[in-house]
């Protein structure tokens, strides 16, 4: 009885909304992140020539486009992909210029270098930009307008096109009917070259063709091929194409990296150098400044399986000739270079985990060295590549800060040594997360197994040593005590670490494993704004498996990874990240119920199919094919956790709805693109029977189809095709409940059943029970990509819809009242409705401002939301991932079990306290006024 009174009290209590301004950032955390940043789109720029400052422009590996502050690390502003964009991103500006230019795919596209706003866009049907580059000089002469851009589109029609800087109209086009395949575009102050691999007829390599464009009316002016088909057999042969004269460069090496040949574009002349031939060279890197006015110095890297060196190359473009200036010697271990350029001189700045080094293009004398002070964030890493700007005074580099990723996927700015910030860009590749039980739970539960198969004295024993076991932490729980009570009084308590993540009361410190797309395993403690516990690379315990699409499963200690691109799995310990061995999971594995049948299911072949026990058999128990012309799209199931408070739903009248608990749900999502009707199935996957279907017609297969289930209540979401001819247009919500019977206080026709069978329900009398369900469908104004349902420990608190809105960069927390199917329909509520919580059904819902969980925060590319129950009844965990990573806490019925923030607790402790110190003074008065009383008694 008391259960069920909290529950009702739960239910009557306002949906909490919105997140209040004090909790905001303190409750959840956000990482607004990029992904890991590509070399040669990455650089420098001030936003516009009257700026003091520079900001640090970059597209990543995902082809998102943005500018970071490099004072502290924070996105100024980003730019995600287009759904569907293909080919890698390209960024470029001009100097002096307030734009930069994008391609990334048919997208051609000029953006206000100072807050990202679209200046231009123009879009090539079809097409894939292959290289872009500005326009930097035309006859000679600087522009300082707005400059023009030319770009190299190939798949289908290789063309090279000159873009107006101002509206990016096509002033020409040039078409290389040729067959050849393009590569690169380079400019000069008179000529624009094409840059294409030419392949013989008779097959072996390939020779690289340039091709003379004039700048003012895009004709071809001359053509010449260089003998390269002997080192040359695919692209990633070609070492460098310079854009400008600043490196009028193509330069390309042979398969065993052991020559390098130089050409100066515009001429046939070709050099040739050998490398350093002491240790086998594994990758060459060449270096050159990207400024127009810069001297036509470049630097060759080259990498080894133990350390690094250099070269430094100077150009005299009067005499056509290339000659090597001077080496810089091998250091042992990784580390990478960058180029710089201050006026018209060139500084290489070598990066490494301990040191960074300035010297000059024109000699090897060291201007400035800085060792650097490592950051807990880059330990046991290396610097992959980066970018550098240098100060220089006199002859010797007074400042330089580096953007440096590193080998751990965090990207981090050294200035003068100092790491002055890191982004951990891993985060951004993020494919799956489960939470993780904690160090505490995990220990006590395996503990409490332990003694439910001893007998009862030797149980006891047990437990009694457990508790002894435990005294042994006293000491320092007690000499922790006082400073804990102070802070939790003066509300200055530090966040809590890994090691004390036991001691939280009420739940908030929870552990999120994720798996990201390069192999990368990554736990986080949501209580402690995300910090990152421990982060460590899988390929060191599977050295030759490629990653493709990473899955976890959480167990009791430990988190399984499978990933379809190595065979078997491996088990991580979920709070420390090393790998366990087979002897722990031995005593770690979860172990089945005697007697326990299990049924589990699985898409097999474009049909759904039940397999009797955890893993799926060669025979299935039962087949669900969807009709002809339809194919499966997705399926859903209940969480695994899924508790319920309330068997019923208690109306306005005190009669019961009692509700359809079915633990073995399935919600099947199947489409036909011919018809354009999506048809959702609701499955008993212990049986395989129906229970349930209803199509859709009119509806826009290509986009997403979300769906989720708690409890009795399942939803969904659709978008409405704009061909058809359905009379509305836009996004569909549907919500649907499940219910015994329709009737209240009727259990339906199992209601006077003692036994029943949902395995096999045709030999039960009376066959198992179809659910009533009452649907109710709503147009919303953004269309969802992804939904869940908050979790509590009990399941008393009211639940929440959460959806993710990717047009607005949302997620939402929709109260469940709101899509509650009984709304009454073209009437106002009656009193015993209005005491449900129902309203007035309207066909429209608006989000409100207020259901937003993100609030300020953007958050980007989010795939998927899951949630967890904390210590509290009244709250729930919520963790998303995708680009962004976000994390908060929600309570749908408020937070009626815990003091709010702003509780002022030091008050009330005085208040208390002055009570009892009036008790003290008060009570003989009140002692001696009754004894007196009894002495004046007539």
């Amino acid at each position: 009885m008391r259960l069920h009174a909290v529950a009702a009290l739960a239910a009557c209590l306002a949906t909490a909304s919105g997140v209040f301004q004090d909790d905001a950032g303190h409750i959840d955390f956000h990482y607004a992140l990029l992904g890991y940043p590509k070399q040669d789109a990455t650089f420098f720029q001030k936003p516009y020539a009257a700026s003091k400052a520079s900001l640090l422009y970059t597209v990543s590996e995902n082809r998102t486009i943005g500018a970071v502050n490099p004072k502290d690390g924070t996105v100024v502003w980003r730019q995600a992909p287009s759904p569907g964009a293909r080919g890698g991103g390209l960024l470029r500006s001009g100097e002096e210029q307030d734009t930069i230019i994008s391609a990334l795919g048919d997208r051609i596209t000029a953006w206000s270098a100072s807050d990202g706003r679209i200046v231009w866009e123009t879009r090539v049907d079809g097409a894939i930009a292959e290289d872009l580059e500005i326009l930097e000089q035309e006859d000679g002469i600087t522009n300082n307008d707005a400059k023009d851009a030319i770009v190299l589109l190939a798949d289908g029609s290789q063309t090279v096109r000159r873009l107006d800087g101002k509206t990016g109209r096509a002033k020409w086009t040039f078409a290389d009917t040729s067959g050849d395949t393009p590569f690169q575009v380079s400019t000069s102050p008179t000529t624009v070259y094409y840059i294409s691999l030419h392949s013989p007829l008779l097959g072996g390599g390939s020779k690289l063709r340039v091709t003379s464009l004039s700048p003012i009316t895009g004709k071809k002016i001359d053509s010449y091929t260089l003998n390269s088909d002997s080192e040359i057999q695919s692209k990633a042969n070609i070492l460098f194409a310079g854009a400008n004269t600043a490196a009028p460069l193509l330069a390309w090496t042979d398969k065993a990296n052991k020559v390098i040949k130089v050409s100066i574009i515009g001429t046939k002349g070709v050099s040739s150098f050998n490398t350093p031939s002491n240790e086998a060279v594994e990758k060459i890197v060449l270096h050159a400044p990207n400024k127009a006015n810069s001297l036509a110095h470049f630097l060759v890297e080259y990498q080894t399986a133990t350390g690094h060196s250099a070269e430094v190359y100077h150009v005299d473009l009067k005499r056509s000739s290339v000659s090597k200036a001077y080496s810089l010697p091998q250091l042992k271990g990784k580390g990478t270079f960058t180029t710089s350029t201050s006026d018209a001189n060139v500084y290489f700045t070598r990066v490494t985990a301990e040191e960074v080094t300035v010297v000059s293009s024109v000699s090897h004398g060291i201007l400035g060295r800085w060792p650097v002070k490592g950051s807990s964030a880059l330990v046991g890493s290396y610097p992959v590549h980066g970018v550098s700007e240098v100060v220089v005074k006199g002859d010797s580099a007074s400042a330089v800060r580096s953007a440096i990723l590193f080998s751990n996927g965090q990207w981090a700015l050294i200035r003068n040594g100092e790491v002055a910030w890191s982004r951990p860009e891993f985060l951004s590749g993020a494919v799956s997360a489960v939470w993780a039980e904690l160090p505490e739970e995990e220990a006590l539960a395996h503990e409490l197994e332990v003694e439910g198969h001893q007998n009862v004295i030797s149980a006891y024993i047990h437990r009694v040593k457990r508790h002894l076991r435990d005294l042994e932490h006293l000491p320092a729980w007690l000499q922790s005590l006082p400073n804990r009570v102070l802070g939790n009084l003066l509300g200055t308590s530090k966040d809590t670490t890994i090691e004390e993540i036991q001691h939280d009361t009420f739940g908030f410190h929870k552990l999120v494993i994720l798996a990201t797309d390069k192999g990368r395993l990554v736990a986080l403690d949501v209580g402690s704004q995300g910090k990152i516990v421990w982060s460590i690379d899988m390929h060191q315990f599977a050295l030759d498996a490629t990653f493709q699409q990473p899955s976890l499963k959480a167990y009791r200690g430990y988190v399984e990874m499978k990933d379809p691109g190595f065979t078997g799995s491996l088990f991580v310990n979920s709070t420390t990240g090393g790998l366990l061995k087979a002897q722990e999971l031995k005593t770690q594995l979860p172990v089945p119920l005697e007697g326990q049948t299990l049924v589990s299911f699985d898409l097999v072949d474009g049909e759904l199919k039940g397999f009797v026990g955890i893993e799926p058999s060669s025979e299935a128990v039962w087949t669900f094919t969807p009709p002809s012309g339809e194919h499966i799209l997705s399926y859903t199931t209940r969480p695994a956790k899924d508790p319920v408070a309330s068997i019923g739903k208690v109306l306005g009248d005190r009669r019961v709805l009692y509700k359809y608990l079915n633990p073995n749900l399935v919600l099947v999502t199947a489409v036909s693109e011919s018809a354009r009707r999506a048809s959702i199935y609701l499955l008993d996957s212990a049986s395989g029977q129906l229970l349930h279907t209803v199509s859709h017609y009119g509806v826009d297969i290509s986009r997403p189809i979300p769906s989720t289930m708690s409890e009795n209540w399942f939803s969904y979401s659709l978008a409405l095709d704009a061909t058809s001819s359905a009379a509305s247009r836009g996004y569909l919500l549907v919500a649907a409940e499940l219910f015994e019977s329709p009737l209240p206080d009727d259990r339906g026709p199992l209601g006077a059943s003692s036994n029943s069978s949902t395995v096999h329900p045709a030999g039960v009398k009376g066959d198992i029970a179809k659910p009533y369900v009452l649907s109710q469908s709503y147009q919303i104004p953004e269309e969802i990509s992804h939904m869940t349902v908050t979790q509590t420990r009990q399941g008393i608190t009211s639940r929440e819809l959460l959806v993710t809105l990717p047009d607005s960069n949302s997620i939402v927390g929709i109260p469940r009242q709101v899509i509650d199917p009984r709304r009454p329909i073209g009437r106002d509520p009656t009193s015993q409705e209005q005491s449900e919580g129902l309203v007035k059904y309207a066909p429209m819902i608006l989000f409100d401002p207020k259901w937003h969980l993100n609030h300020k925060y953007e958050v980007m590319g989010i795939k998927e939301v899951i949630t967890s129950e904390s210590g509290l009844e009244s709250t729930s965990l919520v963790f998303a991932y995708g680009l962004d990573i976000f994390g908060t806490r929600v309570a749908p019925s408020f937070a009626f079990d815990i003091l709010g923030k702003g509780f002022n607790k030091v008050q009330m402790l005085i208040t208390v306290a002055a009570l009892f110190v009036g008790v003290l003074f008060v009570a003989p008065l009140v002692r001696r006024k009754q004894i007196n009383s009894l002495w004046t008694m007539p």
